[in-house]
C-alpha cells in the first residue's frame, strides 16, 4: 500500500523568540522552589506538576526525566486514565480517581472506567509523595489548572512528532505504518482542535523544545506565561 503521509496533522510548533539551555536538574530545582512558595503562602504540601504537548512532541520523555530528577515524585499518564474512555472527556475520572485523592494524602490505586469495561488488569497507582507528575495530551487543560503547582508544555515540529509516532506505535496502534497513520490521523482530528481550544501553553511555567537533540542531560527551554 502506498504511503499517505507526510500530511501535517499535528499542532504547529510554538513560535519562541529566545531559547535557553538548561538541565533537567535545574528544572527540577525550579519545581521544588515553586512548591516552597506555594507552601509558604498557605498552600498544601503536595504538588501536581503537569506536562502537556501534542502527540510525539517528547513530553513523555521529558516527564520521565523530570521524575528521575525530582525527589519524592511519581508519574501518571493521561493515556492510562483515558484508555477506552474518551480522547478529551476524562476530567472527572482524573479528578475523582487520581488528583483529588492524591492531594488529600491518599495513595492512588485506581481502575479507570475503560479498564473495568475492557477487563484490563492492574490499576493506575501513585504514592502520596510530595510531587505527582501528570503527563499527556490535555494534562494542562483549564479544568485541572486550579490543582496545579507547576506546568510545562513541550512543543515540536509537527512532522517530526508525527514521524516519532509512526515509528513508535507500530505493534500498538496498528501492525503497519499505514495502519498507525490512520489511527494517528483519527486521533489528531480530535486532539488538535481540543488543544487549540484549551491553549495549555498559555498556562505553562515552562516551554520545552521537543525537537532539541539533547546531549547528555541538557534541555532547551523558554519561560512560559503561567
Amino acid at each position: 500500500m502506498a504511503r499517505v503521509e507526510p500530511e501535517q496533522l499535528g499542532l504547529p510548533r510554538l513560535a519562541v523568540e529566545r531559547w535557553e539551555t538548561t538541565t533537567v536538574a535545574n528544572v527540577a530545582a525550579g519545581v521544588v522552589e515553586r512548591a516552597r512558595v506555594v507552601e509558604a503562602s498557605g498552600g498544601g504540601r503536595r504538588h501536581l506538576v503537569v506536562v502537556d504537548g501534542d502527540g510525539g512532541s517528547g513530553k513523555t520523555t521529558f516527564a520521565r526525566r523530570l521524575v528521575a530528577a525530582l525527589p519524592g515524585s511519581g508519574l501518571v499518564h493521561v493515556d492510562d486514565v483515558s484508555w477506552w474512555l474518551d480522547w478529551t472527556d476524562w476530567t472527572d475520572a482524573m479528578l475523582d480517581g487520581v488528583v483529588r485523592p492524591w492531594l488529600s494524602g491518599t495513595d492512588v490505586d485506581y481502575r479507570p472506567p475503560g479498564w473495568i469495561a475492557k477487563g484490563r488488569e492492574g490499576s493506575v497507582r501513585a504514592t502520596a509523595a510530595r510531587f505527582l507528575v501528570l503527563e499527556g495530551v490535555g494534562a494542562g487543560r483549564r479544568e485541572l489548572a486550579p490543582y496545579v503547582s507547576y506546568a510545562a508544555f513541550v512543543t515540536a515540529d509537527p512532522l517530526v512528532a508525527q514521524e516519532r509516532i509512526l515509528v513508535r506505535d507500530i505493534g500498538t496502534d496498528g501492525d503497519t505504518r499505514d495502519e498507525v497513520f490512520a489511527f494517528y490521523a483519527d486521533s489528531q482530528r480530535i486532539l488538535v482542535p481540543f488543544l487549540l481550544d484549551q491553549r495549555p501553553w498559555e498556562r505553562a511555567d515552562l516551554i520545552v523544545d521537543g525537537d532539541h537533540d539533547a546531549a547528555g542531560n541538557d534541555l532547551r527551554v523558554a519561560r512560559g506565561l503561567g
